[in-house]
């Protein structure tokens, strides 16, 4: 049971791995609790090797693993630090990670496609955590959560999403966890440089999902249930100086805001969004990303289970 595209799943999957997260969560709160779980999937082991440089979603999907009960095989720089540095193909990287005999492989790549070509030799369950500029499924997973646990839904929601929005593999698989629900609205936020790319809008097209693009921040956000803001993708730009770095939001430009409405980032922010912005309740991007331990311990829960 590889998980590889935000695509894959149905809403009764995601609902199911939102009720395990919220147990798990529960569980967690108590030392009884976490020796209970950490039963679940005692002498376990999880492999994570990551390509590109992350903090929230390789320590998250460690700890998680942790906390199941989980021993941790890591690298954290595998571009450098491993085989990969003389050439050795991504195939042959996972045959070799297969014949190991880890129950769960957590990989993040720099190219579009990779992790599922490592996917395609490997008996061994493979979560992608991010490759390129394609997709990026955990992260949608614990959006989705964040928003759900804000707003008690999913559907009839007024999404923004702005800023880089060409490179962005958050905004992608995003977009493809919030076409399965019913009545959405998606507003994409961007100059021309950096605008959404066809295959997104082609594939909320497609799946009845309404959507418009504009350059007016202002106007997006005051009528937004979720603002989804993101970052200059610069590692993805040859010349990032010569892109405009869109939009900014600080204490001034949220204030059109509903006051229901919440802000989220995937994070890492650069100065996108300025740091005064935390103080107000409205600012979800912290709560989002302590959420998403949780989604990812039943993720990996799940994937064993069915694995």
């Amino acid at each position: 049971m590889h998980i590889l595209t935000a695509e894959q799943f149905n809403t009764s999957q995601i609902e199911k791995i939102f009720r395990r997260a919220d147990y798990l969560r529960g569980q967690s709160a108590t030392l009884a609790g976490r020796k209970k779980v950490y039963k679940l999937h005692e002498g376990r082991q999880l492999c994570s090797i990551f390509f590109q440089p992350s903090t929230r979603t390789r320590l998250s999907f460690e700890i998680a693993a942790t906390k199941l009960g989980m021993g941790v095989i890591s690298t954290e720089n595998a571009r450098e630090h491993s085989s990969s540095a003389k050439g050795e193909t991504i195939e042959d990287t996972a045959k070799i990670l297969d014949g190991y005999d880890v129950d769960l492989i957590v990989m993040r790549h720099y190219e579009a496609g990779a992790v599922a070509r490592a996917a395609a030799v490997c008996k061994t369950p493979v979560i992608n955590a991010g490759d390129g500029t394609g997709e990026h499924p955990t992260q949608a997973l614990l959006d989705a959560y964040a928003i759900k646990q804000a707003h008690g839904r999913l559907t009839k929601l007024n999404v923004v999403i702005g800023g880089d929005l060409s490179h962005g593999r958050t905004v992608r698989s995003l977009s493809w966890l919030l076409s399965k629900y019913p009545k959405n609205h998606i507003v994409f936020v961007s100059i021309p440089e950096l605008r959404v790319g066809s295959d997104v809008k082609k594939f909320l097209k497609a799946s009845g999902t309404t959507f418009e693009e504009t350059s007016d921040v202002k106007a997006a956000l005051a009528g937004a249930d979720v603002v989804y803001w993101t970052r200059l993708q610069a590692e993805y730009l040859k010349d990032p100086k010569a892109v405009s770095k869109g939009f900014s939001l600080n204490e001034k430009s949220i204030d059109v805001m509903k006051k229901t409405a919440i802000l989220m980032h995937p994070l890492p922010r650069v100065d996108e969004i300025a740091p005064a912005v935390d103080a107000d309740p409205r600012a979800a991007y912290f709560r989002q990303a302590a959420g998403g331990l949780y989604v990812r311990m039943a993720l990996i829960d799940t994937v064993i289970q069915n694995g």
